[in-house]
């Protein structure tokens, strides 16, 4: 049986995430890919975040870079620096730790990071749920995910 596979051709599991996708660079969303979604997947949900802030030697909270949902199971992939006129057709935003909707890239304030992305094959179409913080939308779709899978990068900001 295939298991969802998640990669992007940006970083490898584990590895750092290039500058470019966060506060020192452009702040651009990575190009992410999927595949071998399970027969009976609706739609898919990508949740990015970081668990180790503000400190990863003392984190406090996790902090929530990006928030989508209702991709259609017929996409397999997001470009590099996507935005809101670029998401695929029905394509939902949540809102992220800066109370905003989009891509939200790296900037710790001490120490290497790490971002997991997480992407959840589902069983059905979620409702509009109006922008949902990201708890909102792991209660929403709890029931409804048949399978799902991440892959972490780090990053630690370069010092001046």
């Amino acid at each position: 049986m295939a298991t969802l596979q998640l990669s992007s051709p940006a970083f490898s599991h584990q590895g750092a995430i290039p500058p470019l996708h966060t506060c020192e660079g452009k702040d651009v969303s990575p190009e992410l890919r999927w595949s071998d979604l399970p027969a009976g997947t609706k739609s898919v949900a990508l949740i990015v975040d970081d668990p180790d802030a503000p400190d990863p030697r003392a984190p406090q909270r996790t902090w929530v870079h990006w928030v989508l949902y209702n991709l259609p199971p017929s996409v397999d992939h997001l470009p590099q620096g996507v935005d809101r006129r670029q998401l695929p057709e029905g394509t939902q935003e949540g809102r992220n730790d800066w109370d905003k909707t989009g891509w939200g890239g790296p900037c710790p304030p001490i120490g290497r990071h790490r971002y997991f992305f997480k992407l959840y094959a589902l069983d059905t179409v979620l409702p509009d749920l109006h922008h949902p913080r990201k708890q909102d939308l792991e209660r929403a779709m709890a029931s409804h995910v048949l399978v799902h899978t991440e892959m972490v990068g780090t990053y630690q900001k370069h010092q001046s």
